[in-house]
């Protein structure tokens, strides 16, 4: 079809699959062939006046026309273009040679308007890559695939294959070909589809292949009928179709239309792929680009590729291997029938010499080659909104880089540059940009110290125009958007956590808004629950005040009246408590716990009633944990907290497990007492290292009756399974053994005092045996441990001085 009006005189429709690195070298052909005086493209007719930055130095695909509504950046629509899509060729091979561009698709005014319908929503890409710019994925069922309609009459069962062997992996032909011919074959392939299947399910086609011909007829007025027209395969026959010029305009008459801006964005590889939110529906966008840019031996090349990733990855791959590889993959070519090594081929090869028959090596080439991690950008004067302009001028100011491959940022907030990006990466969460997620260090874990995990997505942009409407510049959008927020929030939690995050961005001048809206907030809310749930984050933001150097005298004021009104409503609101509703309450004991112990850390007790707290809060735990009405979960629960913080005199903890684990208590509550004192990560050590309490637990447990322990077991189960495998194995073994007894002592002889924690009877010859080496390690002589003098209490004969029916390795020895 377009060597047919090629013939005559007319414009060459040069029919391509989007993204296609065979469609864009057959592009470049055509258009050194036909030299046209214009080239129309599919696309946004808004981008036109975009056209000449695609030829700057700072231009470097992949790349995307972005085109989003004025009044509501949300509504957004992309053009991704790569180094190997046939549009991108046909733009810089115009813009090179001096030939005007015009870009023919729907504008963007009215596919972004239509944002209402699902199949026109701006953030879709097509299904099928030669239908157009925006085909969107919804009702594919009922939508023909032209290139899988083909694979299958020529016999292929995987249209991807079919694709590449006809098309990608074709040569060019030599120099005597006619670089017209594959596209006059396709174009003659899709007129008999299109007459069998019509608009094949795409129903929004007709309406943009109409203003298509419009803007071919305006081209032909303008430039003559020596043009050039790059699209997608599907649409060439409707574009030769014969209709009239007021038919075309009725199809269009009446579409809705909104105000759009249009831009360049960067773009990545990753996005082009199938899998991605935006994908444009390639799987491997990555191999494309390398057949693309090496037409000459693209399977020795690209197993080079592989190889040399793979060495830097520790895996021993060397030339040998390489060879090897390539033979294989080209004789399976061979045998498939294929006309070149794909991926297949190649996938087959590496498995079998590089990766010694296993599939280990296969996804590390995949994300790293057969898709990448390419990131495109654009010139720094392209358009934009102001909020983007100063986000780029902080960035470069900050050195800091987007990148499509995701890496971690460590900031030391005492450094200067890297408190400025901190300040940057919070300021823009709060924009709803989120470049960077907070994560937590390996490393050191003090307030001085933050982790980041910075990653650029292409999406951003969008993000990026959104936020323009808070501000100019990063400091007054993120002001404005958090004083918006802290006037309209519903909830005590909200407004705290939008304190924390003012305090982290450093935005003084929201901060006071802020601090109206919290006070008002905590003055109304009367539920404990929502008050200790606030706390911590409020006191999390006294921290960051006083660490980062701001004045955060009000936020301490409000958060020690916040902790006062937890101690006050707390003792009653744990009162009748269902097993729900006990665990949540536990939840918000231990975040007030921690709360009030930042707010009394000894830093903080100079300011006013920072010591105070932590005795009032000790007071609140001992009424919760001496109260018959209050679960045991949570009695459990403040008894450990008060053990942990010493407040608990020697035998207490004992007297108060007594009490709970005592014969008229029920199982269950007993049971919850015993996970609320125990759980957690630490609570089998306290078992492990104080004999009293395992006896107490274990005689309870023994003493349970059969009908009840059935009820109990899963309280148990679940308060021991959180033990580590070491503690839960010691605990077996001092179960096992039965209660300590103290050993037995010839008449006359006084028994030895039992350590707490430890089993009687302190086995001396065992204890001597280690003297010597450690002598030695610590330098010390022989008279230091004056450990040859017989104590007082060893009975002299030699039988007497340990129990002879304890075995060698016996734990209460070893810990001796």
């Amino acid at each position: 079809m377009s060597e047919r009006t090629a013939d005559r005189g007319g414009p060459v429709l040069l029919g391509v699959r989007h993204h296609g690195p065979g469609s864009a070298r057959a592009v470049r052909a055509a258009l050194e062939q036909c030299r046209p005086a214009a080239v129309l493209i599919e696309g946004p007719p808004e981008a036109d006046e975009l056209v000449p930055l695609a030829a700057r130095e700072g231009m470097r695909p992949p790349v995307a026309l972005l085109a989003h509504a004025q009044d509501d950046p949300g509504r957004a629509a992309f053009w991704p273009l790569a180094e190997f899509s046939p549009e991108w060729v046909a733009m810089r091979w115009a813009l090179a040679h001096g030939v005007p561009v015009r870009f023919i698709d729907l504008p963007a005014a009215h596919s972004l308007a239509r944002g209402d319908d699902e199949e026109w929503t701006g953030d879709q890409e097509p299904a099928d890559e030669t239908t157009g710019g925006q085909e969107a994925d919804s009702g594919a069922e009922a939508r023909i695939d032209p290139i899988g309609v083909l694979a299958e009459a020529a016999g292929y069962d995987d249209p991807e294959r079919w694709w590449e062997d006809v098309i990608e992996h074709r040569g060019s032909g030599g120099a005597d070909a006619d670089a017209l011919a594959p596209f006059a074959a396709l174009a003659e392939a899709m007129g008999a589809l299109r007459e069998t299947y019509g608009d094949g399910g795409h129903d929004r086609d007709p309406v943009r292949e109409a203003h298509m011909r419009l803007r071919l007829r305006a081209a032909r007025r303008e430039f003559g009928d020596h043009l050039a027209v790059v699209c997608g395969a599907w649409h060439v026959p409707a574009l030769v179709r014969r209709t009239t010029m007021t038919a075309d305009r009725q199809l269009l008459k009446g579409l809705p239309k909104v105000k759009p801006a249009v831009t360049w964005v960067p773009w990545t590889h990753r996005r082009l792929s199938r899998r991605s939110g935006y994908g444009a529906g390639i799987a491997s966008p990555g191999w494309y680009g390398h057949l693309f840019s090496a037409p000459d031996r693209p399977v020795e090349r690209w197993l080079t590729k592989v190889a040399g990733l793979l060495r830097a990855e520790d895996y021993a791959v060397s030339s040998a291997h390489v060879i090897e590889a390539v033979r294989l993959a080209e004789g399976l070519a061979t045998v498939r029938g294929r006309p070149l090594a794909g991926l297949t081929e190649l996938d087959d090869a590496v498995r079998a010499v590089m990766g010694d028959g296993t599939d280990a090596p296969s996804s590390l080439i995949h994300d790293r080659l057969v898709v990448g991690e390419v990131l495109g950008e654009v010139p720094e004067d392209a358009p934009a909104v102001p909020l983007q302009r100063d986000i780029d001028r902080s960035r470069r100011t900050l050195r800091l880089k987007p990148e499509a491959l995701e890496r971690e940022l460590e900031l030391d907030l005492r450094k200067e540059t890297d408190a400025g990006r901190s300040r940057l990466l919070h300021r823009l969460r709060l924009l709803g940009i989120p470049w960077g997620e907070p994560t937590r260090s390996r490393g050191s874990t003090g307030t001085f110290r933050e982790t980041w995990r910075l990653r650029w997505e292409p999406e951003l942009s969008v993000r990026v125009a959104e936020a323009g409407i808070w501000g100019t510049t990063v400091l007054s959008a993120a002001t404005a958007k958090a004083a918006s927020e802290a006037t309209g929030a519903t909830g005590l939690g909200e407004v705290t956590a939008l304190a924390e995050r003012c305090l982290l961005a450093e935005l003084p001048d929201a901060l006071p808004v802020v601090m109206r809206a919290l006070s008002d907030r905590a003055a109304l809310d009367a539920d404990v629950g929502h008050l200790a749930q606030a706390l911590p984050a409020l006191v999390r933001s006294v921290r960051y005040g006083d660490v980062r150097g701001t004045d955060a005298a009000a936020l301490r004021e409000v958060a020690t009246g916040l902790a006062e009104r937890v101690f006050v409503g707390l003792p009653p609101a744990c009162l009748g408590l269902d097993a729900d509703g006990a665990a949540e309450m536990r939840g918000h004991l231990d975040a007030t716990h921690q709360a009030v112990g930042l707010l009394g850390q000894p830093e903080s007790e100079r300011q006013p009633g920072g010591k105070q707290l932590r005795v009032r809060w000790a007071g609140v735990l001992r009424a919760v944990s001496e109260r018959d009405a209050v679960p045991g979960l949570l009695r459990g629960r403040s008894t450990r907290l008060l053990l942990d913080n010493g407040e608990l005199g020697d035998g207490e903890a004992e007297r108060l497990m007594g009490l709970a684990l005592s014969p008229g208590t029920p199982p269950t509550e007993a049971a919850g007492w015993i996970e609320g004192f125990a759980g957690g990560g630490d609570g089998g050590m306290l078992l492990v290292h104080d004999a009293r309490l395992l006896a107490l637990v274990d005689g309870w447990l023994t003493g349970v009756p059969d009908a009840a322990f059935t009820d109990v077991l899963p309280l148990l189960r679940r308060t021991f399974a959180e033990y580590e495998t070491g503690v839960r194995r010691t605990l077996g073994e001092l179960i096992r053994r039965g209660p300590a007894t103290a050993p037995r002592h010839p008449a006359g002889d006084a028994p030895e005092a039992a350590v707490p924690g430890f089993g009687p009877g302190l086995d001396r010859d065992r204890a001597a045996a280690v003297l010597p080496t450690l002598r030695t390690l610590l330098g010390i002589g022989q008279r230091g441990f004056d450990d040859e003098q017989p104590h007082p209490s060893r009975p002299a004969d030699p039988s007497q001085r340990a129990d002879p029916s304890r075995p060698a390795d016996d734990l209460t020895g070893a810990r001796t």
